[in-house]
């Protein structure tokens, strides 16, 4: 594996795997990786031939007072884990690199509506952030697939739109959450967690699953399934930011009639936030 960090010799390793007819799958990650990502990096060794990540922790998508700082930079361990993965390159680069007349006058990507609400309220300007540097690394890279993971669910769907308005050649692929034994979903914030906060964190999960239940078996009071999750977390010591649920094509909220439904969650514990979420197809379950 290669690693390379700035845009001119990606450029230049892309195009070489390109001329010898292999197609390029991408993986962006912000560094600090863990087995979740490495699933999405063995997904991609799978369906193309030639794998590209990017380690880069974005200061667009971080709003003041957020753990831009403090969010661990751990390049080495990284680099093999990745090898270890099969990737075949692995774009590192600076911040100048990424923005080299500096951010101010950055020209900015927004996704409108489904950039609203839920992370994108609590987190303002944070998925204007995301929409930007994905689009800069989908130009830099210009791959036939990008892959994600699904734990982040606004986001996904932030980026599938963003490829689809901007007609980007790009297919988007959702990986399912990767999990620990205990069901918390894998995360590089867990790594704030003390030992208590650890122990307690899977109630996250298992807050979602006993509202997914309930639907399941016919339940459509969502203001009350909400209400009682709510009590249960704040009584586990989690400071709720938000729990909805939504049509999961859409964002919107769910209504009785949906069957297509995601569920999702974001709540601090401490001072670190967790997000999940559970997806129900109604249809494909029945």
């Amino acid at each position: 594996m290669n690693t390379v960090k700035t845009v001119r010799e990606l450029r230049a390793a892309v195009a070489r795997a390109r001329s010898e007819g292999k197609r390029i799958g991408f993986v962006p990650t912000m560094g600090n990786l863990h087995s979740g990502h490495i699933a999405l990096i063995t997904k991609a060794t799978q369906r193309v031939d030639f794998v590209v990540a990017s380690i880069f922790v974005n200061p667009l998508q971080f709003g003041a007072g957020e753990d831009l700082d403090k969010y661990p930079r751990t390049l080495a361990a990284d680099q093999e884990k990745l090898l270890q993965a099969g990737c075949h390159l692995l774009f590192a680069p600076s911040v100048e690199e990424m923005y080299p007349d500096g951010m101010q006058g950055q020209t900015r990507v927004s996704v409108p509506q489904l950039s609203e609400g839920l992370c994108g309220a609590s987190r303002p300007g944070h998925f204007e952030g995301v929409a930007t540097v994905v689009s800069k690394l989908f130009n830099m890279v210009q791959p036939d697939l990008a892959i994600f993971g699904q734990k982040d669910f606004q986001q996904l769907a932030v980026i599938k739109s963003l490829v689809h308005d901007l007609n980007m050649p790009v297919q988007i692929i959702g990986e399912p959450t990767v999990r620990a034994a205990d069901g918390l979903a894998l995360s590089s914030r867990n790594g704030f967690l003390n030992e208590q906060q650890r122990s307690v964190a899977p109630v996250v999960y298992q807050g979602l699953t006993q509202i997914g239940g309930a639907i399941k078996q016919g339940d459509r009071d969502f203001p009350a399934l909400i209400d009682a999750q709510i009590k249960q977390l704040e009584t586990a010591g989690l400071r709720p930011d938000y729990l909805e649920i939504r049509e999961a094509r859409t964002l919107r909220p769910a209504t009785p009639e949906d069957r297509d439904l995601v569920i999702l969650v974001a709540a601090y514990l401490g001072t670190t936030r967790l997000i999940d979420n559970l997806h129900i197809n109604l249809d494909a379950t029945a």
